[in-house]
């Protein structure tokens, strides 16, 4: 690409203008720099792989092919969401795989996070290779690398995730248009590409999915069970402009049920954990105060309409002493 480097003289992406001018400029770069050949992209719906994606539907069209693959462990809306807004919208050369009953039965019985994590990342590489291979021409791929990975991978804060992982035979040259940038920066190019803001100003979300808001050993009711609460927080964080101002906000539901009372009978069914936090680089977090008429408001939600819930608790833990996400 033009740039390996992000300049030191680089004036920060923070108006439409700018990010006309990097989009322009990043176009022209990925013609050259693609030629008449294919590129392969991983489409998570995140942020970053979305600008990625509209950026190289822009620059080659048809030559990008999107992989979006559904592990099971997505939230409420989001396949259909990156269905309709690249392959119905901009009309994206998109593979959709839903793989959520081979991730499933791979994680059925596990308890250890890290395991767990090292099955949702093992597994997605499987997939991911195995589409890859059903295609011809093949030559790029796409990743939306940013500079603070970049930046953290050379302080060996981590390891910065590039083609790390997929096998010998896929030697791919890698295309990342937006490695020279900060987070704050792709959000206003992707909204200067017509992406939607919530697609756009989508609030961080683990690699793992909702695995790691599902501690213990995943089952698919508990799991259906943090969607669904996970769904009505976001909308009524939404509806009480909550939304945006609050870095992130989720629910938990852990292995265990509790002693309750449905219908004027006994019930044990499971808890959910409602968790938002504060935060300006991940490495400390507060926690917010949202109102108490609201938190009645979302148990009162949640209790009635997730199946299998019946108590709902606030999880008033900073970081540190506790992590943002559970596992």
């Amino acid at each position: 690409m033009a740039n390996d480097r992000r300049p030191d003289d680089m004036v920060r992406i923070t108006t439409p203008e700018l990010a006309d001018a990097f989009i322009e400029e990043q176009i022209k770069a990925l013609k050259e720099q693609v030629g008449d050949k294919k590129v392969l992209l991983a489409l998570s719906g995140g942020v970053d792989s979305s600008v990625v994606a509209a950026l190289l539907i822009k620059a080659v069209g048809q030559q990008l092919v999107c992989v979006h693959v559904n592990h099971g462990l997505l939230r409420k809306g989001e396949p259909e969401q990156v269905i309709s807004v690249f392959r119905d919208q901009m009309k994206a050369n998109l593979v959709y795989v839903d793989a959520s009953d081979r991730f499933l039965d791979k994680l059925a019985g596990v308890t250890d996070p890290e395991t767990k994590r090292k099955i949702i990342g093992g597994e997605f590489i499987e997939v991911f290779a195995e589409e890859a291979r059903k295609l011809d021409g093949i030559e790029f791929l796409a990743q939306g690398t940013i500079w603070p990975d970049i930046l953290e991978s050379e302080k060996g804060i981590k390891a910065h995730h590039n083609a790390g992982g997929l096998p010998e035979d896929m030697n791919f040259e890698l295309v990342e248009p937006v490695k020279i940038l900060f987070k704050d920066e792709v959000r206003v190019v992707g909204e200067r590409l017509g992406l939607p803001a919530n697609m756009v100003y989508r609030q961080p979300f683990p690699g793992p999915g909702l695995g790691v808001r599902c501690p213990g050993a995943i089952t698919r009711d508990r799991l259906e069970a943090v969607r669904e609460s996970d769904a009505i927080l976001r909308e009524e964080f939404a509806k009480n402009g909550l939304e945006g101002k609050v870095w992130q906000y989720f629910t938990v539901v852990p292995d265990f049920k509790s002693t309750g009372i449905k219908n004027g009978e006994r019930s044990f069914e499971w808890v959910v954990i409602i968790r938002a936090v504060n935060t300006t680089d991940a490495m400390t977090a507060t926690v917010e105060n949202i109102p108490f008429e609201l938190m009645q408001h979302l148990v009162d939600r949640i209790t009635k309409e997730v199946k299998g819930v019946n108590r709902v608790l606030y999880d008033f833990t900073p970081k540190p002493s506790g992590t943002i996400e559970y596992e």
